[in-house]
């Protein structure tokens, strides 16, 4: 799997005007943002996602659902989550049209495999947005895919006029949690047989992926043709209680506890250390620090398990440390 690589550095935002702000589905809006100046916004690819800043201090990452060739606008969807720590609830409550809010340049820890033959595209809920980009990337270049669409209900299906009034319409399929047992998504039978050159990217609540990324482990499917992208953290099994431990910056030499009641982002942060941060529970990518020295204890949701085993960067905002040092690239 292919990833931009990783600079822990603070983007330089870009102004945009909230041109138009539609309900796509119960509890989701889209908004459609272009750049204040009137100037084209950066090239971004299928897959990728913006930070938008709602506040001081309350960016939130959304992936960009339209076409990857339009560069005067860039279109995100939200879903209005009120047991979310408040980003999604700000942006559909309080921005509204005509204004004006600070995005990053597009980044992509998601994208299309270019040696695939096929793609099998799965998104649940509002998982449809980075996957929805992709239809139309593949789709306009003549790649084969099948894309399904799971969702509680037809009412809360993000842009399916726009996906069935798409040229590529006949390749997806709509599942409804409140439908007939036969329109249901079946993913044995979808991935019942791993064929070589055929990559499945999947998107959605943790429920719906691990459902479908558990049914392709156990059907054989090689992990560098399943890509994914998690919109929560899935909860991940406590071992024991958390212990103190130390990171050493290679920069400086400084060495910094961190008590087990902290994150190493808070640690840092104690010390006047500052490092970029979203989401907060290893799902982003935003935080990513490489590792010089020492052994990570992994907590995230970002990290394939061989990127994982590399031990060579890992997510400070709620990973931890195995051993009693780690050496930071900071």
């Amino acid at each position: 799997m292919s990833r931009e690589p990783f600079v822990n550095r603070e983007c330089e935002l870009i102004e945009v005007i909230v041109m138009r702000k539609q309900r796509e589905a119960e509890d989701i809006h889209s908004f459609e943002l272009r750049r204040a100046d009137g100037a084209p916004l950066p090239p971004f690819s299928a897959g990728a996602h913006v930070d938008v800043s709602i506040r001081e201090g309350l960016t939130r990452q959304y992936s960009l659902s339209n076409h990857p060739e339009e560069q005067h606008r860039y279109l995100i969807g939200v879903l209005r989550d009120p047991a979310s720590r408040g980003g999604s609830v700000a942006l559909v409550d309080n921005v509204k049209e005509g204004d004006h809010i600070h995005i990053s340049e597009p980044r992509n820890h998601f994208p299309l495999a270019h040696e695939a033959r096929r793609s099998l595209l799965f998104a649940g809920g509002i998982g449809v947005t980075p996957i929805l980009c992709m239809a139309e990337r593949l789709a306009h270049v003549g790649s084969a895919f099948e894309m399904h669409y799971c969702t509680r209900s037809a009412a809360r299906t993000a842009f399916m006029a726009r996906i069935q009034s798409a040229s590529f319409s006949d390749q997806v399929k709509f599942h409804f949690d409140d439908g007939a047992a036969e329109q249901k998504l079946d993913a044995t039978a979808v991935l019942v047989k791993p064929v070589p050159g055929t990559h499945l990217y999947v998107c959605g609540p943790t429920g719906f992926m691990d459902y479908v990324l558990k049914t392709a482990k156990d059907m054989g499917w090689p992990e560098e043709q399943v890509h994914r992208e998690y919109f929560a953290a899935p909860v991940l099994a406590q071992t024991g209680p958390d212990d103190s431990f130390q990171v050493k910056l290679a920069s400086s030499g400084q060495v910094i506890d961190v008590p087990p009641e902290k994150t190493i982002t808070a640690a840092l942060l104690t010390h006047g250390i500052r490092i970029p941060v979203s989401c907060e529970s290893g799902v982003c990518g935003t935080c990513i620090t490489r590792v010089i020295e020492g052994e990570p204890d992994h907590r995230d949701a970002f990290f394939t398990d061989e990127e994982k085993a590399a031990n060579d960067q890992f997510t400070p905002c709620c990973s931890r440390s195995k051993s009693k040092l780690l050496v930071l690239d900071l």
